[in-house]
């Protein structure tokens, strides 16, 4: 009594793989993996962005005046490649909960500005500018946070190192800019 027949066979109870109304996955499981590359590639795309038109960042970021809690120049590449597959992963957990809806356009919007961040700062030597941006950022990020948040706590705690990396670049970029102007 109370029970239903799932419809791939199973016994009685839920449908095998059926989530709850907050966890609705509206296109149905497992076929939605073939997504997550995709927002892979959407990642990729904002940090090849990025690197058009900055010439050796590491030599130019080594060449700055810069505060005693700087990171080295080497660091740079491996927290990226870790952040940007965390912040695919979260995108693509949100998409499989709501679809594309405003919580996506949020996680776009900060793709974007992550995007122009590194040819202001390091291909065109505006710090200001690119302080402008990461401040935007970093409230972009907040934004998608809270969006993801209501629809999964997963996606949204991806994002987390990423706001806190970003809080920690922004308050590098912001000494960078003071020190070298």
């Amino acid at each position: 009594m109370g029970s239903t027949s799932s419809a791939d066979g199973g016994g009685p109870g839920p449908a095998r793989g059926s989530r709850t109304a907050r966890g609705a996955d509206p296109a149905g499981g497992r076929r939605r993996w073939w997504a997550l590359p995709g927002f892979g590639m959407a990642v990729l795309v904002a940090a090849a962005i990025g690197g058009l038109g900055v010439r050796d960042a590491n030599a130019a970021y080594v060449g700055l005046e810069q505060p005693s809690w700087a990171p080295p120049a080497w660091v740079f590449g491996p927290v990226w490649t870790v952040l940007y597959a965390m912040i695919a992963v979260s995108g693509w957990l949100a998409w499989r909960r709501s679809g594309f809806g405003p919580a996506l356009w949020v996680w776009a919007t900060q793709l974007g500005l992550n995007a122009v961040w590194s040819p202001l700062f390091f291909g065109a030597g505006q710090y200001g500018l690119a302080f402008a941006d990461i401040v935007l950022l970093w409230l972009a990020i907040a934004g998608t946070v809270l969006a993801f948040h209501r629809i999964s706590r997963a996606a949204a705690a991806l994002m987390l190192p990423y706001w806190a990396w970003v809080t920690y670049a922004g308050a590098l970029n912001l000494v960078i800019w003071q020190l070298n102007t």
